[in-house]
C-alpha cells in the first residue's frame, strides 16, 4: 500500500481469515458484508482523528441504507442496539503521512451465520431491521464513500463533535487493562476521557470493556 495513491480502494466479496483489532479474526460469508480498505494520504496532524471520522462515516452510511440508529463504542466499533455491526482498523505510517483505513460492515449476515460465541454480540443491517428490504452491499459502499469524502476533510473539532453525539459509553462504567472508571466522552485529542478514583485520565490505545449491571461485558 505504500506506493498506492490517495483514495485507492480495495474491496473483497468474502473474508475467511481477516484480522481485526488486537489480532481478532473477522470472517464474512460471500456477499454478506462490506469489506474495504482505503488509502489515505496527506494526514499531517489529523491521523489521530482518522478512525473517529471513519466510525462516524460508517454510522451515516448504515443509517442511510437501513432504518437503524448507530452508536460508537470507543475507539472504533459501531453498534446497533449494543451489538457490533461494523469495525474500523487503522494501519500505516502516520508520521510519513499515509494510512490504510480498513472497514468491515455486516450487511446481510444472518445471526445464525455468526460464530456461536458472537451471536449475542454481533448484528447486521438486515438482522437489526427485520421486515425491511435488505440493502445491497454496493449501495452501502456508495453511501460510505460519500460520507467519508465529507468527513475526512473536516476540521478535527467537527469530527470530535460528530463522534461525541454517537458516544455509546458516556457516563457508563468501563474497565481496561490496568484500571476501571466511568467514561466521560472523548478529548480533543481523540483519546477517551475516564473518571477514576485518582482523578480523570485519557486513554489513547487498548481495549475498553463495558461493565454491565448483570456482570456481562461487551
Amino acid at each position: 500500500m505504500r506506493g498506492a495513491q490517495h483514495g485507492t480502494l480495495v474491496t473483497a466479496g468474502a473474508q475467511t481469515a481477516g484480522r481485526g483489532r488486537l489480532g481478532r479474526e473477522w470472517i464474512a460469508p460471500a456477499g454478506s458484508s462490506l469489506i474495504a480498505s482505503l488509502v489515505v494520504r496527506g494526514l499531517s496532524d489529523r491521523s489521530a482523528h482518522l478512525p473517529l471520522a471513519g466510525a462516524v462515516a460508517v454510522c451515516e452510511a448504515c443509517e442511510r441504507c437501513a432504518p437503524v440508529a448507530c452508536r460508537i463504542k470507543w475507539p472504533n466499533d459501531v453498534w446497533i442496539n449494543e451489538r457490533k455491526v461494523a469495525g474500523i482498523l487503522l494501519e500505516g505510517r502516520p508520521q510519513e503521512g499515509w494510512a490504510v483505513l480498513g472497514i468491515g460492515v455486516n450487511v446481510s449476515t444472518a445471526i445464525e451465520d455468526f460464530p456461536p460465541d458472537l451471536r449475542e454480540r454481533a448484528t447486521s443491517l438486515v438482522a437489526a431491521a427485520p421486515g425491511t428490504p435488505p440493502p445491497a452491499v454496493e449501495d452501502v459502499l456508495a453511501a460510505l464513500l460519500a460520507a467519508l469524502s465529507a468527513r475526512l476533510g473536516e476540521a478535527p473539532e467537527g469530527t470530535v463533535a460528530a463522534w461525541s453525539e454517537r458516544d455509546a459509553l458516556h457516563g457508563r462504567a468501563i474497565r481496561w487493562e490496568g484500571g476501571e472508571g466511568f467514561a466521560r466522552g472523548i478529548a480533543a485529542s481523540g483519546g477517551l476521557r475516564v473518571a477514576t478514583g485518582d482523578g480523570e485520565r485519557e486513554l489513547h490505545a487498548g481495549e475498553v470493556t463495558l461493565v454491565r449491571p448483570a456482570g456481562k461485558r461487551a
